[in-house]
């Protein structure tokens, strides 16, 4: 006889998510990034294996280096471009996606889709991190 399994009841063993987390090749470039999107993270995180950032809500979130990685798993091995990570950060309307974005492409960054008025009611765009992750802009549009 088989048996469902009962409904999950919260108790303090309960995991609770608190955490996103990537694996940056260059940990300076990754945080330089971010902090362009309003992240604050310390400066000296440039060169930790290990970086995190405070998200509103309690969520963190985190980097590790290459080396971090290979330390937890010695056969891990980088993910191929276009790796399905999504990040989206909220803007300051929809000129605020624009700006945002032409800061980011005029300060080097991959351009992955130029700010359009998406059909679901939002300005948006998508620029690459320095590790290809397609970060998108967003804001509702009037």
């Amino acid at each position: 006889m088989t048996t469902s399994p009962s409904p999950a009841t919260p108790s303090t063993a309960t995991p609770r998510f608190a955490a996103i987390g990537m694996v940056v090749a260059d940990m300076a470039a990754a945080l330089a990034f971010y902090r362009r999107l309003g992240l604050d993270i310390p400066a000296d995180a440039d060169t930790a294996p290990h970086a995190e950032a405070q998200l509103p809500g309690g969520l963190r979130l985190m980097w590790d280096s290459y080396t971090t990685a290979r330390a937890i798993d010695p056969d891990w091995t980088p993910p191929q471009a276009g790796a399905p990570t999504g990040l989206a950060f909220e803007c300051d309307g929809p000129a605020g996606v624009d700006k945002v974005y032409a800061e980011l492409t005029d300060a080097g960054y991959t351009g992955e889709k130029a700010p359009w008025d998406a059909f679901w009611g939002q300005r948006y765009a998508v620029v690459q991190d320095p590790d290809g992750h397609g970060v998108d802009l967003f804001a509702p549009l009037p």
